[in-house]
C-alpha cells in the first residue's frame, strides 16, 4: 500500500513539472512558428512565369505570291475559333479581297486591251504582206514583158536594142529590190507580232497570277491538327481585324504537341545566373498539383523591353521534358530554373531572419528563452537562406515574430565564439 501511495506521490510530481514547463514553454513562444536548423543541400533558384508553346508547328500563313502582285498588307476577316481541330484541307481563314480585286479589275481591262492591240497588228500585218506579195507579182510580169521587147528589139536599130536591154535589166533590179523589201517586211512583221504577242501573253499571266492568288485567300489547313492563334511582336493574338504583312505572314498555327517549351522572361539582375542546361522545375496554374522537369535551351543575348515596363529583359526557352497529353500551348507555367546547388548546408526560411540596421538576426530558443541571435547569410532562393554563420544544427529558431521579443538577449557572432 505504501509502495502504490509512493508511486502516485512521483506520477502526481512529474505531471506538475511537465505542466509548468509547458506553461512556460507556451508563454515564451506563444502562438509563434518555429523549425528546427538543419543541413541540406541548398539550391539557389529563379523563380520566373512563362508560356507553354509548341517546341515544333506548322505555320499557316497568308500567300507569298502577295509580294509579287504589290499587295504588301492584308487584313484578315474571318477566322475559326483558336482551339479547334482542322483536317487537311479544311476551311482555315478568310484575308481581305477588296485590293486583288480592283487589282482584277484592272488587269481585265488591260488584257482587253492588249487584245484589241494584238489582233489590230494582226489585220494590218495581213494587209501590208498582201500588198507586198501583190506588188512582187506585178514587178515580176513587168519583167517578163521587158524581156519580151528585149528579145523582140534584136533586129532593130543598135540604140532601140541597147535601149530595150537597159529597161529590162532596170526593171529587173527593181524586182529583185522589192524581193529584199519582201524579206524585210515579213521580219518587221514577225517581230511586230511578237512583241504585241508577249505583251498579251504577259497581261494574261499576270490576270491569271491574281486569279490564283485571290483563291489563295481562302486560307485552308496545310495538314490536320489544333488550330492556335499566331502573336503580333508585342504578343497580341492575331483575330479577325488583325493585318498582317508579307514578312510575317503567319495567320495561325497548327502546333506539334508531343514537345514542348516554356517561353519566359528574366529580368537583367538575374540574367547573369541563368546558363543553358540548367535544370528547371515546372508548375502549371491550371494544374496546381503537376510538376514537370524542363531544361534551359536557349538564352537571348540581348534584351528586349515588354509592353507596360520600362525594365529590360531577357528571352530564356525552357525545354520541358516530362511527357505529358494535357499540355497545351499558352498554358501559364511557373518556372524554378535551379542556377547553383551547394552541398550540406545550413539554412532557414526568408521570414526567419531580421534586419537591424546592417545587423542580421534569429530569434531562437535556448532552453526556455528566446535570444536574438545574430548571423551571417550566404546564397539566398526565392524562400530560404544560406547561414554561413551563427547557428547550428538542432537549432530551434522562429519563422514568425515571437510575441513578446522585449526582453530578448541579443548574441553577436564575435561573442557566439567564445
Amino acid at each position: 500500500m505504501k509502495i502504490n501511495k509512493r508511486y502516485l506521490i512521483i506520477s502526481v510530481i512529474i505531471l506538475i513539472v511537465i505542466a509548468a514547463y509547458s506553461f512556460l514553454h507556451s508563454k515564451v513562444s506563444g502562438a509563434a512558428l518555429t523549425t528546427i536548423v538543419k543541413k541540406t543541400n541548398f539550391e539557389v533558384i529563379v523563380t520566373n512565369t512563362g508560356e507553354l508553346r509548341a517546341k515544333n508547328f506548322t505555320e499557316i500563313t497568308a500567300p507569298s505570291e502577295l509580294r509579287n502582285i504589290n499587295i504588301y498588307q492584308i487584313k484578315i476577316t474571318n477566322l475559326i475559333p483558336e482551339g479547334t481541330i482542322v483536317k487537311e484541307g479544311d476551311f482555315v481563314a478568310e484575308l481581305d479581297k477588296t485590293e486583288i480585286m480592283t487589282k482584277i479589275n484592272e488587269e481585265q481591262l488591260n488584257v482587253n486591251k492588249k487584245q484589241s492591240e494584238f489582233t489590230q497588228t494582226q489585220l494590218d500585218t495581213t494587209l501590208t504582206m498582201r500588198d507586198a506579195r501583190d506588188e512582187l507579182l506585178n514587178l515580176k510580169y513587168a519583167v517578163e514583158e521587158k524581156k519580151l521587147v528585149k528579145d523582140q528589139s534584136i533586129y532593130e536599130p543598135p540604140a532601140v536594142l541597147r535601149q530595150a536591154e537597159i529597161d529590162y535589166e532596170k526593171a529587173l533590179r527593181n524586182l529583185e529590190q522589192k524581193h529584199e523589201n519582201y524579206k524585210t517586211k515579213r521580219e518587221q512583221s514577225v517581230t511586230k507580232m511578237q512583241i504585241v504577242g508577249s505583251d498579251l501573253e504577259k497581261a494574261k499571266s499576270k490576270l491569271m497570277q491574281l486569279t490564283s492568288t485571290m483563291q489563295q485567300l481562302t486560307v485552308k489547313a496545310p495538314k490536320s491538327g489544333m488550330l492556335i492563334y499566331s502573336k503580333d511582336w508585342d504578343g497580341k493574338k492575331r483575330i479577325v481585324g488583325t493585318s498582317i504583312n508579307v514578312w510575317d505572314p503567319t495567320v495561325a498555327n497548327l502546333p506539334d504537341l508531343t514537345t514542348m517549351e516554356s517561353v519566359t522572361y528574366v529580368n537583367e539582375v538575374d540574367i547573369q545566373k541563368i546558363k543553358m542546361g540548367q535544370k528547371v522545375n515546372i508548375g502549371l496554374d491550371a494544374q496546381p498539383g503537376k510538376k514537370l522537369q524542363g531544361i534551359v535551351k536557349s538564352v537571348a543575348s540581348i534584351g528586349e523591353q515588354k509592353a507596360n515596363s520600362e525594365a529590360k529583359v531577357f528571352e530564356v526557352v525552357i525545354e520541358v521534358l516530362s511527357k505529358d497529353t494535357t499540355l497545351r500551348p499558352s498554358m501559364t507555367t511557373g518556372n524554378n530554373i535551379i542556377t547553383s546547388t551547394v552541398g550540406s548546408v545550413i539554412s532557414v526560411p526568408i521570414e526567419a531572419i531580421q534586419n537591424s540596421g546592417n545587423t542580421s538576426f534569429v530569434y531562437k530558443k535556448q532552453g526556455i528563452k528566446i535570444v536574438k541571435q545574430q548571423i551571417k547569410t550566404g546564397v539566398f532562393n526565392e524562400n530560404s537562406a544560406v547561414i554561413s554563420e551563427g547557428l547550428n544544427e538542432q537549432d530551434e529558431v522562429f519563422v514568425s515574430l515571437p510575441s513578446d521579443t522585449s526582453g530578448a538577449e541579443f548574441i553577436s557572432l564575435s561573442s557566439a565564439k567564445k
